[in-house]
């Protein structure tokens, strides 16, 4: 009976053992999968303030807690279904379907810079002179959560790369262990940035000379930051939807533009040896957002030709 007892503690420590290295495992896919993610977060982060610009300062954290739940939607009931049959039955499906989506974002950053050098409508101004403000808000709640719909959909598919070769039960819980931990990060940022000018004022009104001055810098440095993550925010559509399209042509075997980038990436590499990783990226950045802009340029040239007739 002892030996018994003995073998079964023995099993059990060995199951433990087992889960706990399987933890481990999810934890470090999880990781590597939100680390190559990276930069699709950064230009999350950047896109969504925009959505809550010229709306009641009072609606701000709560547009941003329903655009966040979205989000978390598009992960988790969409993306990581759609996410896990793609890997377990037509994994050749996954590039066409983000170079689709890669081609939405050039649309809609060209579309920005055109309402930008004043030669569309402005959508914003348009919707503020229309709508009320529960018309308004639900717009803006929706078209954040159409554009976190592709940028969610290359962050999954970059964590789904990263453990393609795993179990699908690892694949799951490590999709979902990223859905869960961007969307927190990404909103949560989010949420100090449109407040930073509320925590500013409250700051300058303390007694502090100190921190009065520091809440009167937030105050003042509110509208540059809002001014630049819209730069941001734009620029980066252009780069991740034009990266799409130039990684889903070299899956595609269609190399010649990929070609050209990849080319003058590793030039720029070995011209610059001290910085040659960030020469890299920087080229490949700026080749992804000049495919980007051509791409969205000839769909919204394509578009408005239809609308004239």
């Amino acid at each position: 009976m002892p030996s018994g007892l003995i073998a079964l503690l023995d099993d059990v420590a060995g199951i433990a053992k087992l889960a706990a290295t399987s933890l481990d495992d999810v934890a470090g896919a999880a990781g590597r999968a939100g680390s190559k993610a990276a930069g699709v977060v950064i230009d999350d982060t950047a896109v969504t303030p925009n959505y809550v610009m010229g709306l009641s300062p009072e609606r701000e954290l709560p547009i941003i807690w329903q655009i966040a739940k979205g989000s978390l939607r598009n992960k988790l009931l969409f993306l990581l279904p759609a996410a896990l049959l793609l890997s377990a039955f037509a994994p050749w499906l996954l590039p066409p379907l983000l170079m689709a989506g890669g081609a939405f974002l050039c649309f809609e950053a060209v579309e920005k810079l055109i309402e930008a050098m004043g030669k569309g409508h402005d959508v914003a101004q348009e919707a503020i002179q229309t709508h009320n403000s529960a018309e308004l808000e639900q717009q803006k709640v929706s078209s954040a959560i159409r554009t976190d719909f592709i940028l969610s959909g290359e962050i999954m598919a970059i964590s789904l790369g990263t453990v393609a070769s795993e179990p699908i039960w690892e694949q799951a819980v490590v999709l979902v262990v990223v859905a869960l931990l961007i969307t927190a990060g990404v909103y949560g940022v989010v949420g100090l940035i449109v407040k930073m000018d509320d925590i500013g004022l409250h700051l300058a009104q303390r007694s502090s000379a100190a921190t009065q001055a520091l809440g009167r810098g937030l105050v003042k440095a509110m509208p540059v930051l809002m001014s630049v993550l819209s730069v941001v925010g734009t620029a980066a559509m252009l780069w991740v939807g034009g990266g799409l399209i130039v990684h889903g042509l070299h899956e595609f075997h269609l190399d010649l533009v990929p070609g050209a980038i990849h080319h003058l990436a590793a030039s720029a590499a070995q011209a610059l040896p001290a910085i040659g990783a960030a020469a890299d990226w920087i080229v490949n950045v700026i080749g992804g957002a000049i495919v980007g802009l051509v791409v969205g340029g000839l769909i919204v040239a394509v578009l408005h030709l239809f609308k004239k007739h």
